[in-house]
């Protein structure tokens, strides 16, 4: 495996931002010449960026014979769009450098968690902006995400919103931008597939999040797959003892199968 850090910095970039990558070896002797990729973002209210939610899923996805990568994008007191573009670079890196790394181009799937999960949605929303591609002097296809894989993620900044996400991403211009950040408005032609998994207790960002957005999806013919388990509180991410948080209530053994279930989603539309 390769292991590598690469600069993802934009002008308003915090210093420890920065991609981690997590390269399958090339080898003669497998019959693969190139993987798909997952970009994975985890969460933290865009306050910080939780380790339960990174290279314990990059390794993952790993696991499952695909490449992956971290972005620990800069958060608070960074705003909007900083870490967009940071997700923008990575991308842009990602397909410039498919060939030596034994990527698909069309197979590169952004991941995010909470916070993270809106980061991702919100970049597989707004990648197509021309905006996005004269800030990062790239091509519009350099950036285009092929999926989004999303868990328990913010996405309305309405009445079921986890405001102090949008506040840390927004900072003064909170009262200004919230609405335009809203992911379930801003669903179009150019937004990706997505699997989509959240519980139903999720005491922080509720439920009624993921359901507005898979909504948004299927209003626009966007082929979404929506998994909602009963029991489990918010920041589970892999739900078993690998990423227990300190208490143990980050454990529920049915919300688990998310990992599994994101399997077989990815081999459904990225087998050659």
């Amino acid at each position: 495996m390769l292991y590598e850090k690469m600069d993802v910095k934009n002008e308003n970039s915090m210093d420890y931002a920065a991609l981690y990558l997590y390269l399958q070896d090339h080898s003669a002797d497998i019959a693969i010449e190139r993987r798909p990729m997952v970009l994975v973002c985890p969460g933290g209210g865009y306050a910080f960026t939780s380790d339960r939610e990174a290279e314990a899923i990059a390794l993952q996805f790993l696991a499952m014979g695909y490449h992956a990568a971290v972005l620990r994008y800069s958060v608070a007191p960074a705003v909007y769009p900083t870490a967009l573009l940071e997700v923008g670079r990575s991308v842009a890196l990602i397909r410039e450098h498919a060939v030596t790394w034994h990527v698909h181009p069309d197979q590169i799937a952004v991941c995010g968690f909470s916070a993270g999960g809106h980061l991702a949605g919100n970049y597989c929303m707004f990648w197509s902006e021309e905006w996005v591609a004269k800030a990062l002097s790239c091509r519009k296809e350099d950036l285009r995400p092929n999926a989004m894989i999303l868990g328990y993620p913010v996405v309305t900044s309405g009445e079921y919103a986890h405001r102090d996400s949008f506040k840390c991403l927004l900072g003064e211009d909170y009262e200004q931008k919230q609405g335009a950040l809203s992911l379930e408005n801003c669903v179009n032609a150019d937004t990706p597939r997505a699997f989509i998994w959240h519980t139903y207790e999720d005491g922080a960002v509720p439920v009624q999040n993921s359901l507005l957005l898979a909504s948004a999806l299927v209003a626009q013919k966007i082929p979404v797959e929506l998994h909602i388990f009963e029991k489990g509180g918010h920041g589970l991410a892999l739900a078993n003892r690998l990423t227990q948080g300190h208490g143990g209530s980050t454990i529920e053994p049915a919300a688990a199968e998310w990992i599994e279930m994101v399997h077989k989603w990815m081999e459904s539309w990225t087998r050659e």
